[in-house]
């Protein structure tokens, strides 16, 4: 065993206190990730990084004077699930922070039981943005973030004319598509060469939605698939994209949720030059990337890949750390109240910024995949300030979030008023 996989010890189950004793010499750390299921194939690399980095903090010696103790419980890609497990981190585990969720489905799930508890919960992947919660702090990337920049790169970069936007049925992928739809067509694309298709968590068959994204092209112009396809299902799309003998010259797909975890074990040769977007790949060349990946290696094994979704991670973690000195308490409120204006490395050369609406400040890279399952970025952008709610909808575009100052999430700037609204998902 080596030396930082052996301070797990530390960290969590090996702990042999008990009770009230327990929860008065530790700091405790919830992490509400999927350990089994169809998101299992993303979200245990999360759960595996908050043992990394909690072991790391408990050696230099944990928080408030006292190691952190990480909880973890498996919600088991069971959306309701996640709202009992959260509860059960909050009021029998006693937690004081949650790290954890990967679909946004998930996460509305949790929202109703941490707003009722006041519990804190740091979400780390991309989403669709639409929502500031004062209980949540969002480190992944807002569609502004994500969604929009690698739409533009479709149509300035590629001359993509025609546009297949394929998701897994739920929120995250409908609210994304509602808001690419509607920037399409403010960008001159016609309704009728955008094509949506949604298909459950887990879908297997691909054949005829291939077909028909190859039929859009029948007319000579240019088609590209916008991908907010989660978990396993994104297995059976390459396949059938490779057999139907679809290049990413002919037809190129950029991919929101996948990365190197997901291609790490399969055989990429014939997805080489599809395309993903995120705010972190493990192929950026910076030296904070590079003693992470180290670090990584050590703990978890020398093939395991990193991705976004574990820099997110990073960021959220040493911001909740950072913040709670500042407060000196893990108390819920006064740490909400350190993390405004916070600031940390990310990987890839830059800092990230925590902002008034809970969203951070994050480049915008988009990835080639290569034929080892990394990623050749071929663009990035200076630091993007997320935003929560988006410009490209009316209804959102004059409403903004600001916990710090206006303490609220939905401010409507031409009524001057707050809307609340309480999750009911």
């Amino acid at each position: 065993m080596n030396g930082l996989r052996g301070m797990i010890i530390g960290a969590g189950v090996g702990l042999t206190l008990t009770g009230a004793a327990a929860a008065q010499e530790t700091v405790k750390v919830g992490v509400l990730h999927s350990l089994s299921g169809t998101m299992a194939i993303s979200e245990t690399t999360l759960k595996d990084t908050m043992l990394m980095l909690i072991a790391e903090q408990n050696a230099k010696g944990g928080v408030l004077g006292k190691q952190i103790e990480a909880v973890v419980v498996d919600p088991a890609s069971d959306w309701p699930l996640f709202a009992e497990k959260a509860r059960e981190l909050l009021t029998v585990s006693d937690v004081d922070v949650m790290f954890g969720c990967w679909t946004s489905v998930s996460r509305k799930s949790v929202l109703p039981v941490i707003e009722e508890l006041n519990g804190l919960l740091f979400y780390p992947v991309q989403y669709e943005g639409e929502e500031s919660s004062k209980n949540v702090f969002y480190t992944g990337a807002a569609p502004n973030q994500q969604a929009i920049p690698a739409t533009d790169y479709f149509l300035e970069e590629l001359g993509v004319e025609k546009f297949a936007l394929l998701g897994t049925d739920y929120v995250y992928p409908r609210t994304t598509n509602n808001i690419l739809e509607s920037y399409l067509q403010q960008k001159g694309i016609a309704k009728e060469d955008i094509f949506v298709n949604y298909t459950p968590f887990g879908h297997s068959d691909w054949s005829k939605i291939v077909a028909d994204v190859v039929a859009l092209g029948a007319d000579g112009k240019k088609v590209g698939v916008i991908s907010t396809i989660n978990g396993d299902a994104n297995i059976g799309f390459y396949k059938e994209l490779a057999a139907a003998g679809i290049s990413a010259d002919d037809i190129p797909v950029v991919a929101f949720s996948v990365g190197e975890e997901e291609l790490s074990g399969l055989d990429t040769s014939n997805l080489v030059g599809h395309l993903a977007a995120w705010n972190y790949f493990q192929s950026a060349d910076e030296s904070a990337n590079d003693e992470f990946i180290a670090k990584w290696k050590e703990f978890a094994g020398e093939n395991r890949v990193t991705n976004d979704p574990m820099e997110a991670h990073v960021i959220g973690f040493n911001m909740w750390v950072q913040a709670v000195e500042k407060a000196g308490t893990t108390d819920v409120d006064a740490v909400r109240e350190a993390m405004y204006g916070l600031e940390v490395p990310n990987l890839t050369g830059g800092t990230a910024k925590m902002l008034p609406n809970h969203h951070l400040t994050k480049p915008v890279l988009i990835g080639e995949i290569q034929a080892d399952g990394q990623f050749d970025i071929v663009s990035q952008t200076e630091p993007v300030a997320g935003d929560a709610w988006t410009d490209f909808l009316p209804e959102s575009a004059v409403l903004e979030a600001d916990w710090a100052e206006l303490d609220c999430g939905m401010y409507n700037t031409e009524t001057k008023t707050c809307v609340q609204i309480k999750s009911n998902y």
